[in-house]
Order: structure tokens, then C-alpha cells, then sequence
């Protein structure tokens, strides 16, 4: 299993909204290297949920339903999608302040690369993000 973070401005749709509808299209990535991470996925990979733009914190834990597909709103057909559905909650939102603060966590794209909304997250960082955000790994 791999592990991912992924970013969603709440004000287009929240974790709130991914728990209502109980599975979603992650569409609308138009970036090359964030495409190629959503490419990369496999059904059961598990991907941090992250609030960008308003609250920058991960606030849940979601899995891969579906590999990527041709994004449906996409009208050129060259962009991908994958479904993914809500895990868990984060007990306590981990936010991008705390994780830059974390030297363990300095790797991570989403501190270096603030932009990518798509990125790969490995072992130990997945394990000690869930542990400040209580979710168990």
C-alpha cells in the first residue's frame, strides 16, 4: 500500500462534503507531476484528505475505490480521475505550520512543494502525521 496527500480547497469541497456522498470523484488536477501521482495509485492506497487555501491542515484519512480513469470533466480526454472514500476523521487537524515545524516531516512535497496538490507520502511520515492527528495507522 502506498500513501498519498491530497489537496482540496474546503470552499469547492470538504471533507464534510466527501463524508456526505460517501465516495467521489478526485477530479479537475491539471498539473503534470500531480497527474502522474494520481496515475501512480492503487485501489486501497490510503491518502491524507488535506484542506488548502482555508484551514491548510489534514483533517482526515481517505482510500482509493478506483484506479484513475479519464477525468469527467475533462473535455479533452488527457487528464485523469480516481474515486476515493472517506477512512476516518483526523481527531485533531494537523496543520501545514505543524508539519513544517516537524524536522521528520521536512521532505514532505507538501513543505517544499507547496503547489503539487497530488504527492507521495512514505512510511514514517504517514505514521507520525496520524499519530498527531490521532488516526490510527
Amino acid at each position: 500500500m502506498a500513501y498519498w496527500l491530497m489537496k482540496s480547497e474546503p470552499d469547492a469541497f470538504s471533507w464534510d462534503d466527501l463524508v456526505a456522498k460517501g465516495r467521489s470523484d478526485w477530479d479537475g488536477v491539471r498539473n503534470h507531476q500531480a497527474a502522474a501521482n494520481l496515475r501512480a495509485m492503487k485501489k486501497g492506497d490510503r491518502a491524507f484528505f488535506y484542506h488548502s487555501n482555508i484551514g491548510l491542515a489534514v483533517v482526515g484519512v481517505m482510500t482509493v475505490a478506483r484506479t484513475h480513469y479519464t477525468d469527467p470533466t475533462d473535455p479533452t480526454g488527457k487528464w485523469v480521475a480516481v474515486e476515493v472514500k472517506p477512512v476516518s476523521p483526523a481527531k485533531r487537524p494537523v496543520t501545514l505550520a505543524e508539519i513544517k515545524a516537524e524536522p521528520r516531516l521536512q521532505h514532505l512535497p507538501v513543505v517544499r512543494m507547496s503547489r503539487l496538490s497530488v504527492s507521495p507520502v512514505d512510511d514514517a511520515a504517514w505514521a507520525l502525521i496520524c499519530e498527531m492527528a490521532g488516526i490510527m495507522a
